[in-house]
């Protein structure tokens, strides 16, 4: 597999990488790395991918990410030209960062398992949050021995947490070339930079380079889902961030996100995020 394939390098005085990124949409491209990721955005929102399942991210989020799953965070655009920019805290390592074998020797049988199921991505949330966000701070603190045993502590905690949050579906694979991997990010990036006005089959099918018949079944063969549902994911998410920071009604919400018609809206809303507009806004106030 070839997707945006990109070299991490921990350097010599760690068996792991840890940063805090300050920069906007540095990897703003559909991307993999055989590390696995574990990341807390502390400042900024976007639209996330993780191999076919998309949605928003915000500060506070925390998210680990499996070996070779293709993934893709871009922020909102308004951040470009920000002076209060977004960061996040980054942890890369290897499967094996402990050694060949460590991860069959019984005390680390959930370790295991975690990488497992984090070749779907998992999403970090609920009562286990603040603690991991104390572990990924002190990790970053440490140095050493300690900054090692801060990380295990981390993996250790997320590894116990009882039926985590999956992202990408059970059969997601993706074994493109290079090529087609650039095609996608094309296809993306010009969604995300258009999504809020109307977008015509054939603008999008040429920016693919293909005509529009053939740029349906092309997409739908390389994500699993039509362009058409992946623009409707795209804009229900962009709603939702507008609905929790109060930005107009639910009408003009409806249109500032790109729907033309108020009832469809509705209706793709629901079938999207589970809710209706005003049930998903009272269920995040409750929480």
């Amino acid at each position: 597999m070839k997707i945006e394939q990109i070299v991490l390098h921990a350097g010599y005085a760690s068996s792991f990488q840890i940063r805090k990124e300050l920069k906007a949409n540095i990897n703003n491209r559909w991307h993999c790395h055989k590390e696995l990721e574990l990341i807390h955005f502390h400042q900024g929102s976007g639209t996330q991918f993780i191999g076919d399942h998309i949605q928003r991210f915000k500060p506070g989020d925390i998210v680990l990410v499996g070996s070779n799953l293709p993934h893709y965070w871009r922020y909102d655009l308004e951040y470009d030209e920000s002076n209060e920019q977004p960061y996040s805290t980054v942890i890369h390592f290897h499967e094996n960062f402990l050694g060949t074998g460590w991860l069959d020797l019984p005390e680390f049988y959930l370790f295991k398992n975690l990488f497992e199921v984090a070749q779907r991505g998992i999403i970090l949330k609920g009562s286990e949050h603040a603690v991991i966000v104390n572990l990924i701070e002190t990790t970053y603190q440490s140095t050493g021995f300690n900054r090692l045993m801060c990380l295990l502590t981390c993996l250790d905690y997320i590894a116990n947490i009882h039926d985590p949050h999956v992202l990408a579906s059970v059969g997601f694979s993706y074994k493109y070339s290079e090529n087609e991997t650039n095609r996608l990010n094309n296809i993306y990036n010009y969604t995300l930079k258009n999504f809020k006005n109307k977008i015509e089959l054939d603008q999008v099918a040429s920016i693919a380079d293909l005509v529009p018949s053939s740029f349906c079944r092309y997409f739908k063969n390389r994500t699993g889902k039509t362009y058409t549902q992946f623009l409707q994911e795209v804009r229900v998410g962009y709603a939702c961030k507008l609905l929790v920071e109060d930005k107009g009604t639910i009408k003009q919400i409806c249109y500032d996100s790109g729907f033309s018609n108020y009832t469809s809206f509705h209706e793709i809303f629901k079938t999207v995020t589970g809710k209706t507009p005003k049930a998903y806004l009272k269920s995040y106030l409750t929480r």
